[in-house]
């Protein structure tokens, strides 16, 4: 098929829009946000009958690269550490992926140009499809990876696992309050443009190193795709740009969207490819590194910070403190170590590091060991039921974090923890700019303007609160995370599937009860909340108690 002829067939799609002059249409998605029509381009000018047989052409190659894994015997090879965080990770990424696709509706409407709506149309079918060869991917994994429990109950279950629940809230983020900030600026600007090149290069870049080709087959297909969404993203944000009323709303919301993104996608996939590989080579980059190379040079300087001549205030400061929170702060390690605190609360397994691993995190980032290393060793000591409680309950100098409303990422950095009463109700947060978005950017009024649509957060917000009181071994049951014997944990803080290396219900039974923090912060007096604290941020790192004498 000729470029002419696609570009004769996508200039007679814009003559199929018209508006009705015999109503007034209903307004389905609110937006605070002010259009007027303007003959911005879709660069990429698709339409379906080119469309169709290029993604044809993708999905042989996906499912011929699964059909090779299961005749090459990859599922044998493939390192089991990784195996087990894609239990976490495939049953999270196919709800952004479906998401994505509900929330292209959101513009048709409210953005009015035609030849976006194309565009946009288009992306609602990438997204259906990479949800579904993600799903077909999990699938695969279930059916011939050594240990499939953890795969097959995924989607019912990710939803009220304790790590499960960020992921939740980031997709819905997509679909929720003002059309524009939800669709557009939180999904195609910032977490399309930004956010996929760790996603969906530097994550499938671990897997084939880890001995996992198929992965980097699936992800490569839908990375592919995002130039086009990319294309509809900045198309609205030109748009947007165009009427001055639209910058204070646009300055909001590259400050919520950026730092939410990098709260939960930086503490997901920082954590997949840091602590989820076997790879130890000293010239293999670190995360850290992967992001000043695609986020912070190729997102930032090449992409954001041209807006500034359109007279738009970009957040330079978010980004320096994004990039200070993960090479100065240990962010990325934070989040590790607490995935693994509450191993019993998951439904895959977490291995221990070992003294490969403590070698190479010293090497590439200098100080590791003395923060993180003896936690890790208790870890390595404490894996195995021998007596003794999961690490969460043992004297390893660790104390349980409280949990951030707004991105529900807890609050690991200490000294940055901030705390605020909102509508009666106690909440901390994991960084004053998660405070600022749910108590001032999640509001009906903004800066003095009305911003009805913008909405708010609410909900049960907090994992731990739900299971207050609740003996630990009754909230892995109601969770659903037991094997078929109906009592060996999925979840283990090993690798090793000898029955007798395995904990069960029965260790759990003896353990103290759930205890969310939230609750108990909200039962102190103020007095003893500013106590507590005055006590917190002075903890850290690795989750270490206050010094004793300060």
């Amino acid at each position: 098929m000729s470029r002419q002829s696609v570009a004769k067939a996508h200039q007679k799609i814009q003559e199929l829009a018209w508006e009705p002059l015999y109503h007034e249409p209903v307004k389905h998605y609110g937006t605070d946000y002010t259009f007027s029509k303007a003959q911005k381009k879709d660069p990429l000018k698709q339409v379906l009958r080119s469309y169709f047989p290029m993604q044809e052409e993708k999905d042989h190659r996906v499912y011929g690269a699964s059909d090779g894994a299961i005749r090459g015997n990859m599922f044998r090879q493939v390192q089991e550490r990784w195996m087990e965080w894609q239990k976490l990770f495939l049953s999270i990424i196919p709800l952004p992926e479906i998401s994505a696709a509900r929330a292209m509706p959101l513009l048709f409407r409210t953005v009015p140009n035609p030849e976006l709506h194309n565009g946009q149309a288009i992306q609602m079918i990438d997204e259906v499809r990479h949800s579904t060869i993600q799903q077909n991917l999990k699938r695969l994994y279930m059916n011939n990876y050594i240990d499939p429990a953890g795969f097959n109950s995924s989607l019912r279950n990710f939803q009220n696992d304790y790590c499960g629940t960020i992921g939740r809230q980031f997709a819905e983020g997509f679909i929720t309050g003002d059309a524009i900030t939800a669709a557009s600026i939180y999904l195609t600007i910032v977490a399309e443009t930004a956010f996929t090149n760790t996603l969906f290069v530097a994550m499938p870049a671990e897997a084939a190193a880890n001995g996992d080709y198929l992965l980097p087959t699936v992800f490569h297909s839908v990375q592919s795709d995002e130039s086009r969404h990319i294309s509809n993203g900045y198309a609205t944000l030109l748009m947007a740009l165009a009427d001055e009323g639209n910058h204070q709303l646009l300055e909001r919301d590259l400050r919520y969207a950026w730092w939410n993104n990098h709260r939960v996608v930086d503490a997901a996939i920082g954590t997949f490819i840091e602590y989820g590989t076997k790879d130890r080579r000293k010239d293999r980059e670190s995360y850290a590194e992967m992001w000043r190379r695609w986020i912070y040079d190729d997102y930032y300087r090449s992409y954001l910070v041209p807006l500034e001549k359109y007279g738009l205030v970009i957040p330079h400061d978010l980004i320096e403190e994004a990039w200070n929170q993960i090479w100065n702060k240990g962010y990325v390690h934070e989040v590790a170590q607490f995935f693994a605190t509450g191993w019993l609360a998951n439904y895959w397994r977490i291995d221990p590091m070992t003294d490969k691993d403590f070698e190479w995190f010293e090497y590439k980032y200098p100080g590791w060991y003395d923060r993180y290393g003896k936690w890790w060793e208790n870890y390595n000591r404490l894996s195995t039921p021998n007596g003794h409680n999961p690490i969460v309950f043992e004297d390893v100098d660790y104390v349980y974090p409280h949990r951030c409303w707004t991105c529900m990422v807890p609050c690991l950095v200490r000294e940055d923890m901030v705390m605020a009463e909102v509508n009666g109700q106690w909440r901390t947060y994991c960084h004053e700019e998660c405070r600022w978005t749910d108590t001032t950017a999640f509001r009906p009024t903004y800066q003095g303007r009305e911003t009805p649509n913008m909405g708010q957060l609410i909900g049960k917000r907090e994992w731990e609160t739900l299971y207050h009181g609740w003996n630990w071994a009754d909230v892995v049951s109601d969770m659903g995370y037991v094997r078929d014997d109906g009592k060996t944990m999925v979840a283990q803080p090993h690798l090793n599937l000898d029955p007798k290396k395995m904990w069960t219900l029965d260790h759990l039974r003896r353990c103290p009860p759930l205890a969310s923090p939230n609750v108990l912060l909200n039962e102190m007096t103020p007095q003893e909340r500013e106590a507590f604290h005055a006590n917190y941020i002075r903890g850290g790192p690795a989750g270490r108690a206050a010094p004793a004498d300060a």
